[in-house]
This record gives structure tokens, sequence and C-alpha cells, in this order.
């Protein structure tokens, strides 16, 4: 290999890390088009239920973890409101896509209806849950 060529090689290799990279992030999240989650409270739920991924790590989820503490007990009536952390359910996690924290997932009737990542507002995890 010439020297010359040493350019050629690493953008090459850069050019196939990133397709690599998109075609990954192109790959439909496993949870996508199937009927009921896994968790045993989106299963046996009658009303809707929001999933928040975080860990205890995170900053945004650290910011956002009183307020879905509070969401949880204003709509315990009607919906139902889950904190899992991503360290301990890790096989959960990435049964669910999530390669994101937070990323929350709305399901109503045993399927995903929604899904925001990042640290998002009262409004909209009320507006996911169709409150």
């Amino acid at each position: 290999m010439k020297s010359s060529n040493i350019g050629l090689w690493i953008a090459g290799a850069v050019m196939a890390w990133c397709g690599w990279i998109a075609l990954d992030m192109a790959t439909p999240l496993s949870s996508q088009g199937r009927n009921y989650s896994t968790l045993p409270e989106v299963k046996n739920a009658t009303v809707p239920v929001l999933v928040e991924f975080y860990a205890d790590w995170c900053g945004p989820c650290r910011s956002v973890g009183p307020v879905v503490e509070e969401l949880s007990r204003e709509v315990s009536d009607r919906a139902k409101v889950v904190r899992l952390d991503v360290d301990l359910q890790s096989e959960l996690a990435a049964s669910h896509g999530i390669r994101s924290i937070p990323t929350f997932i709305s399901f109503k009737e045993g399927r995903e209806v929604a899904r925001e990542s990042g640290a998002i507002s009262k409004a909209k995890m009320l507006q996911m849950l169709g409150l």
C-alpha cells in the first residue's frame, strides 16, 4: 500500500462505518409491529400505559423523574405510568428497542402507539396517553 493511498483507505473506512450506522438506525425497532409488550403492566392493562425508560445516572432522567411521579399520581384512575430502570432491566429495554434515555413509550390495548425520546413535558406525556 502506498502512503498516498492511506487517505483513501481512511475515507473508505469512515464511509463504511457511517453506512453501517445509517442501516442500523433504519432498522425498525423491535417492539413496533408487535401486538403486545413484554411488560406485565402493559399486557394486563385496561387503561393506557406510559412507560419511561430511564437510568439513575442520566441527568435528563433525573430532571423529568419528579414530573413522571406526579403524573402517575394524578392519572392513577385513568392510566398507568411506569418507570423502568434500563440498568436493572437491560434485556427488557433492548426488547423495546431503547437506544437513548429517557425514552417514553405509550401503549393502548397492549400496542405501542407513541414514542418520544428525551425529557418531555407533562402536557406531552398526557397527550401520549390520550388524556
